[in-house]
């Protein structure tokens, strides 16, 4: 609900409402002051342009996700909605900017899973992840595949496990960088497989699905997007998705936990926070018009084109699935001692 705002003016008018002998005039004018700061309180959120801050470069899954939705929100809503990038410091400049931001859904944040990362890797963040936000809808999931070149003689993740039992530290695994969900992935699956294979991290996906092509890392957990046209090509073997469901994105792979590790589950999920204390019913009014646009049909195909399931979250089923991975993460990373480059 939007907060009232009383004017100079409007405490003039009270002092003239108690004024008895003004009483008559009080009384007209009083009440054109009421009407005044209702119609005020009842204009419809938004009534300004909303920025959207995306903490990464432009040219990232991201910003192409965001960017596709931005301007169906626009029509439906009546007002722009910016895309404004503030990359850098891995993810936290633009996130520290929008949980110091007004709590009035005029300035939000893109995340994706890193969100719920972050807190496990830093000593200190200049925010609060669970403190300092409120989630206001889940985007879609975007599934990592488990992918094997053939020179690793594994076609089925229990073939995974086993060669990295048989070989414990030697088989080599690639990431696109340290404390990436790339990274941590891997780890949770040596956790779960009880197995132990050796971490290269990269700078970037491409980079080590180059690796990966040349035979040079045994697996890779990449993104679909990446991986896709090599797994069509027979390249490198997909062993299952990283998900707890099968994606629409690569339909024919299995999940991991049907494969052969149950309980397995990992989502490169994206979202929209805001400030902490955003009114309910701004926050409801967002996640309303994102999930209609997340229904369209051509926004469904062109998040599928780039490894992306579109999702139809409450704001309660979000805000569940993002406490869940903050104490997930926190379990994985932080034994590992993982200093994010």
């Amino acid at each position: 609900m939007s907060a009232i705002i009383r004017s100079p003016e409007i405490e003039r008018e009270d002092i003239v409402c108690k004024d008895k002998p003004n009483r008559a005039l009080a009384f007209v004018f009083c009440g054109i002051a009421g009407l005044a700061m209702v119609n005020a309180s009842a204009q419809p959120f938004p009534t300004r342009p909303v920025r959207l801050v995306v903490p990464y470069p432009p040219g990232g899954a991201n910003d192409t996700v965001v960017r596709l939705l931005a301007p169906k929100v626009t029509e439906q809503l009546g007002q722009q909605f910016v895309v404004d990038n503030r990359g850098g410091g891995n993810t936290i400049i633009g996130s520290e900017l929008v949980a110091k931001a007004a709590p009035d859904g005029y300035t939000l944040l893109i995340v994706a899973a890193g969100h719920a990362v972050n807190p496990a890797l830093y000593t200190k963040l200049p925010y609060d992840t669970a403190r300092d936000f409120a989630q206001v809808v889940l985007l879609g999931d975007g599934a990592y595949v488990l992918v094997a070149h053939p020179s690793a003689g594994v076609s089925t993740v229990p073939e995974l496990i086993a060669a990295a039992k048989a070989k414990p530290g030697q088989m080599a695994y690639a990431s696109s960088s340290i404390g990436n969900l790339t990274h941590l992935a891997a780890e949770l699956f040596n956790a779960m497989a009880g197995v132990k294979m050796l971490h290269v991290p990269y700078k970037g996906g491409g980079p080590a699905m180059l690796d990966l092509l040349g035979g040079r890392v045994a697996v890779f957990f990449s993104t679909v997007a990446v991986a896709r046209p090599h797994i069509q090509s027979g390249k490198i073997r997909g062993l299952g998705v990283t998900t707890g469901k099968r994606s629409a994105a690569l339909p024919n792979q299995p999940t991991i936990a049907e494969a052969g590790l149950p309980g397995y589950d990992v989502s490169g999920w994206y979202g929209v926070v805001a400030p902490a204390k955003t009114p309910r019913a701004v926050i409801e009014r967002i996640n309303g018009a994102m999930r209609v646009a997340l229904r369209q049909p051509d926004i469904k195909d062109k998040l599928l084109a780039v490894g992306v399931e579109a999702s139809d979250a409450s704001v309660e089923q979000f805000d569940k699935l993002v406490r869940a991975e903050l104490v997930k993460w926190d379990r994985v990373a932080k034994p590992l001692g993982i200093t994010p480059e």
